[in-house]
């Protein structure tokens, strides 16, 4: 028996529609972690930051398939992600050169979005990677100064707000086409001020269409601060959700909060994350978890993927079940050996990665 969700029945043709755009070869999305270092250290923070920048071999290897893949393509994606992406700044600027500048149909459907903290995210840079197809961007903010410069610290122990708020500012007031999700995270010790910051975020970006606001409650991800963070229970993050929701929604900007996927790139087949030693995975979160590795990239672009590693990831489409297409990860089968390194639920769609 198939299990829906609230999403969607599986036996209707929106399942069939997403089920063949999971497994189609004529589309591609790699996620790529040009370095996994990182300026921040945000107390919430799942990563071990223990691997550098993308070995040159890798940075061959993506080039490489690129080569292999562009001729069949229709589609290609390319998510930045980290570590900190805009640390190796330089690497993407090469790939992403590479892929604009090779010879292919003109009928191929490029993307690229980066998820980052956005401390680096300069006008010049903004300017530079959007004619290199950088088209889409994800910044977290934590509320206002005050709490924000309490999570997300930069590696030098300082805070981060001011020079990310000037960051933004500068991008509202470009006419540069790109587009922003402002991922705000709530907890318990900012959520008394987000009312006023999410005021202040409507009045400030809301008006330009090029912004919106994704609310994400903080989550523990595997980080070494979980046993002592606090997080929203189920209730309390309801009610704040619905009542921040609403200040959002103030003025006429209802809509202006994004609206992610109800399918994780995770079970899709043609999407893969690219780890800077050339490890290949599928989710952006387990990181480190040995269900996470399914492969790996070969200088000469090759794809050394073990499908048995590889099948529980996409095994939402062949049982129909719609929980594992949204989130794989959580509920993935393992021996009794064998246990998550994080403990997730599935749920909406976050923003890709």
């Amino acid at each position: 028996m198939s299990k829906t969700s609230p999403s969607g029945d599986t036996d209707s043709p929106a399942f069939r529609s997403e089920l063949a755009g999971a497994l189609t070869d004529t589309s591609l999305h790699l996620i790529l972690l040009p370095t996994e270092q990182c300026n921040f250290r945000c107390t919430y923070c799942y990563e071990d930051f223990e691997i550098g920048r993308m070995h040159r071999d890798t940075v061959l290897g993506v080039k490489r398939l690129l080569d292999r893949r562009l001729p069949t393509l229709e589609s290609l994606s390319i998510s930045w992600f980290g570590g900190e992406p805009l640390l190796a700044k330089g690497l993407i600027e090469e790939v992403s050169a590479h892929i604009v500048e090779s010879p292919s149909r003109p009928d191929l459907r490029y993307q690229a979005d980066m998820t980052t903290n956005g401390y680096l995210l300069d006008l010049p840079t903004v300017e530079k990677l959007f004619l290199l197809g950088v088209r889409l961007y994800q910044i977290s903010l934590d509320g206002p100064a005050r709490m924000h410069d309490r999570t997300r610290i930069r590696a030098n122990g300082k805070g981060s707000f001011e020079r990310i708020w000037k960051n933004l500012t500068e991008i509202r007031e470009s006419d540069i086409p790109v587009n922003t999700v402002l991922r705000v995270h709530v907890n318990p010790e900012n959520l008394d001020a987000m009312p006023e910051f999410l005021a202040r975020v409507r009045d400030e970006f809301l008006a330009d269409e090029r912004f919106t606001v994704h609310l994400k409650p903080v989550e523990r991800m595997g980080g070494p601060n979980d046993s002592t963070m606090e997080i929203l229970g189920p209730e309390a993050r309801a009610k704040a959700m619905s009542d921040l929701r609403a200040v959002l929604a103030e003025g006429g900007r209802s809509g202006r909060e994004f609206a992610g996927s109800d399918v994780c790139y995770a079970s899709r087949a043609n999407s893969l994350v690219i780890r800077a030693n050339g490890t290949v995975g599928k989710c952006t979160v387990g990181l480190t978890d040995p269900a996470n590795m399914i492969g790996t990239l070969e200088p000469d672009g090759a794809l050394r993927i073990d499908n048995a590693r590889l099948s529980p990831w996409v095994r939402g489409w062949a049982e129909r079940d719609w929980s594992s297409v949204q989130c794989p990860y959580a509920g993935m089968p393992r021996s009794t050996q064998q246990q998550p390194l994080l403990q997730i639920a599935s749920g909406p769609r976050r923003p890709a990665p």
